[in-house]
């Protein structure tokens, strides 16, 4: 991972100060410190890219995915996964985000009525792709969660990472995401491990292997309020990168169990908290 700790050293050597509209407890004001237009890239055989210079608690990571392919975007159907992450942005009696990833991935609403799963049709067009090359949908994999007219509609960190193009090469499954807005200390470690994990997951019922995971951002920024914790991260060495082992019996993207996914020889440095700005 040292291409995050890269960008991170990178924000904070080169980085604009920039104020935002987040803040802490609601009172808060918060400077970032960001630049615009980066990218990095993970071999994803070269091990399951998840953060090591600092503890980065995996089963959250997974909860928060197989949430959103469930299509729900109710936090309570997440706390029942015994996930809180959204916790600050979930209205209080309901529960409810908002069209948040699980909609738009799962029932994208149409012009003139009707949804659309974009979650199926990525699944049946890999498999279309990989029986035929010359498919028409070998540069069209792509998901989206960035509906305009639903954005105003949506609660807390919601499409921030906006659009994935998926690829398929020499029997291997890539995926290139992009973030229009990226948190680097608390947010990203989580992005980059669950669309690492999305593409195992899609890669594992397509019969594919894996590529490259690409990521893409936009404003890539850290808050004020963490520069101490980064700072201290990037005095940690990295340790190996975990393997990702998915039980056979996941053949769908619907219907997964968590414990068909388990991450092997996670080995990291103690964690680092840091507030999250709201």
């Amino acid at each position: 991972m040292r291409q995050y700790l890269d960008l991170l050293r990178k924000i904070l050597d080169e980085g604009h100060w920039k104020h935002q509209r987040a803040k802490l407890a609601g009172t808060t004001s918060l400077k970032t410190k960001a630049l615009f237009g980066l990218q990095t890239r993970y071999d994803l055989n070269a091990g399951f890219p998840l953060v090591t210079t600092k503890r980065v608690p995996f089963r959250l990571i997974r909860e928060e995915l197989l949430w959103f392919l469930s299509g729900s975007t109710n936090n309570h159907d997440l706390n029942a996964r015994g996930v809180t992450i959204w916790d600050e942005w979930a209205d209080e009696q309901t529960g409810e985000l908002g069209p948040i990833y699980g909609q738009q991935w799962r029932r994208w609403e149409c012009v003139g009525g009707g949804t659309y799963d974009q979650v199926r049709a990525l699944v049946n067009n890999v498999r279309a792709l990989k029986a035929d090359p010359e498919h028409p949908s070998g540069r069209r994999l792509l998901l989206t969660a960035l509906n305009p007219p639903d954005v105003l509609k949506m609660r807390g960190p919601s499409a921030c990472h906006t659009l994935a193009q998926f690829d398929v090469t020499e029997g291997r499954l890539s995926c290139q995401f992009y973030q229009r807005s990226a948190d680097m200390f608390l947010g990203v470690p989580f992005n980059v491990a669950c669309y690492a994990l999305l593409t195992h997951l899609l890669a594992k019922v397509t019969g594919l292997g894996v590529g490259e995971l690409i990521h893409t951002f936009g404003d890539a920024h850290v808050y004020e309020n963490h520069l101490d914790q980064v700072r201290e991260q990037l005095t940690r060495e990295p340790k190996p990168l975990p393997r990702l082992v998915l039980d056979d019996a996941i053949t769908d993207v619907d219907g997964v169990r968590s414990e068909w996914i388990r991450l092997e020889g996670y080995v990291s440095h103690p964690p680092l908290k840091g507030e999250v700005a709201v």
